[in-house]
């Protein structure tokens, strides 16, 4: 008895102590309207894995006895933004749009921006989506991305306090003169 009581205290404990993600929304944002400044102090998360690839190919064309012989060597480089990938807000280019960066020591960032159909969530934006994928910038490169990534959305622990002000005060009596 005891032991399963430890163990539900333990529980507790671990689950208070844990985050507690919410979506960032348009909502949100619009309530609290937190400045450039106030943004880059709280810590973002990206709410499913963001995948980037591009394909880089090297042609050399040989001529030899008379024949062109054209060597390629193709190489995929891939980046992966793993659910949960803490990030921080690194500028707003116009309302709405956050760039957010999720790579110590680097500039290289994504935008984020509201949308309507995901309930105001400010999710991955591209350049460009199409049924099966989207154009990503990330750095000074421009990358592919499943749509899968369309849905890749940004959270923020947040706990909500409520702060109730009581004025109260005694009377003090009325009698008959």
């Amino acid at each position: 008895m005891k032991s399963s009581a430890l163990l539900l205290l333990t529980a507790l404990f671990l689950s208070s102590c844990g985050q507690n993600l919410k979506y960032f929304t348009q909502d949100l944002y619009d309530e609290y309207q937190w400045s450039d400044r106030e943004l880059k102090k709280i810590q973002f998360y990206v709410s499913q894995d963001i995948v980037l690839y591009r394909g880089l190919s090297d042609q050399n064309t040989k001529i030899q006895k008379g024949k062109i012989r054209v060597e390629s060597d193709n190489e995929v480089e891939k980046i992966v933004i793993k659910r949960g990938t803490p990030g921080v807000f690194v500028m707003s280019p116009k309302e709405d749009r956050f760039a957010i960066s999720f790579e110590d020591g680097k500039r290289d960032f994504l935008m984020f921006g509201p949308n309507r159909k995901a309930s105001g969530r400010f999710v991955l934006l591209a350049k460009d989506w199409d049924k099966n994928s989207g154009k990503i910038s990330y750095g000074d490169q421009l990358y592919d991305t499943s749509s899968e990534s369309a849905y890749a959305a940004l959270m923020v622990d947040i706990k909500r306090a409520k702060k109730t002000k009581y004025k109260s005060k005694t009377a003090e009596g009325k009698r008959v003169d």
